[in-house]
């Protein structure tokens, strides 16, 4: 449920129009792609889960199998991607609730979300099995809608054709792939389960297999009705599916239950994000005062001000597309690092097949070359950033 709740979240809302405009037709293989290189970091991070029970997730393995320097990028790169996801998931919130004035409304759930945080009321495990619930009952709602309409150009719509081509469809794949990076989640839990070298190597996959099933028959029932070319178009694909197939008075629903993944994704999001920079501050990697913990209501307020500050920012300024892509390439990197972790594991340490470390790390290295050029960049300044950061303090 935990991975369930950090996957089937918004990701699935916002990700499908930028992926549809860089595959086009082939968006379904770019989907495939980016479900063969989740598996392969999926599995990395099972196995260094059940070998390093703690929380932290790769900060802690590229710290411990790598070296300090590739925990802390890694732990950097974790906080910067997942800050852009903070701005994505707000922005998907504004696009569905009232797309005229989607940053305000984006800001806006930044603020109220961050201040919930700072008074110390988590999302428990009940909300977040409310909310996979209401997720799931509207994604099937979609589906089920895309399904019984009139067949229209469904043949055509899902047929592979001359747009598509592979850096496009690369491209999507590491777009996609922002949907799929929450099984992280489940890996940071090593120190809160029994028997974590079982449990969380079965809940990993198990999780991972579940999103990949819904996400594709998702993506399935909007290509089909909308087709590459208005997908692309659409800044709220699920809304406009119901409403193309025939049955507007849905799309009220859609965009509650888009509203309701988005807010707790980002709840969610600025939990772990502000948390991450508390271990790092504690470890000196940011600055002291961010690793300051409230007197009162005993959460790093400092780091949630600031997490929150840095968010609100990014959705004022940011659209959703810029926000996933540079998303994505932090969080691929952080990744291709839990492979090269992997991948010094011996035989006695539960090393994974030694072919899926590879293939994740070559896999997170081309999709995250072939995000937008925009994304490309900043997100290589972003890292060179942190990089020179570590050297001056050592």
């Amino acid at each position: 449920m935990v991975g369930l709740g950090s996957m089937i979240g918004a990701g699935v809302f916002a990700v499908l129009a930028p992926a549809a405009d860089a595959a086009g037709s082939g968006l379904l293989i770019g989907l495939a792609i980016a479900a063969i290189v989740a598996y392969c970091n999926a599995t990395s991070s099972g196995r260094l889960a059940a070998r390093y029970p703690v929380s932290g997730g790769t900060y802690v393995y590229g710290r411990e199998r790598l070296g300090e320097f590739w925990g802390y990028l890694a732990g950097w790169c974790f906080v910067i991607g997942k800050m852009a996801s903070c701005a994505a998931m707000a922005l998907t919130v504004g696009v569905y609730v009232w797309p005229e004035y989607a940053h305000a409304v984006a800001v806006a759930a930044v603020v109220v979300v961050t201040a919930v945080n700072y008074r110390g009321i988590e999302k428990s495990a009940l909300v977040t099995r409310l909310i996979v619930a209401v997720v799931l009952a509207t994604l099937a709602a979609v589906v089920v809608v895309a399904a019984t309409s009139p067949p229209g150009d469904a043949g055509t719509n899902l047929t592979i054709a001359d747009d598509a081509t592979v850096y496009g469809v690369l491209q999507a794949s590491g777009q996609i792939f922002f949907a799929f990076a929450g099984y992280a989640r489940i890996a940071t839990l090593g120190e809160e389960v029994r028997d974590p070298a079982r449990t969380i190597r079965r809940a990993i996959p198990l999780a991972l297999g579940v999103a990949l099933v819904v996400y594709t028959s998702v993506a399935l029932a909007t290509l089909a009705v909308l087709g590459p070319v208005d997908l692309a178009a659409a800044a709220a694909p699920l809304v406009e599916t119901v409403r193309v197939a025939g049955v507007p008075g849905m799309a009220p629903v859609v965009q509650i239950g888009a509203a309701i993944a988005a807010l707790g994704s980002l709840l969610a999001l600025v939990l772990g994000v502000s948390r991450t920079t508390l271990a790092m501050a504690r470890d000196g990697h940011l600055p002291r005062w961010l690793a300051t913990v409230h007197p009162t209501y005993r959460v790093p307020h400092h780091a949630e001000l600031a997490v929150g500050v840095i968010v609100a920012v990014v959705a004022a300024t940011a659209d959703v597309s810029a926000a996933i892509g540079f998303s994505s390439f932090g969080v691929l990197i952080y990744y291709g690092i839990a492979n090269a972790s992997a991948a010094t594991l011996s035989r006695a340490e539960g090393r994974p097949p030694r072919v899926l470390p590879i293939v994740g790390i070559v896999g997170c290295a081309i999709l995250a070359a072939t995000l937008p050029l925009g994304s490309v960049i900043a997100g290589v300044v972003v890292v060179a950033a942190g990089a020179a950061v570590y050297a001056l303090r050592r």
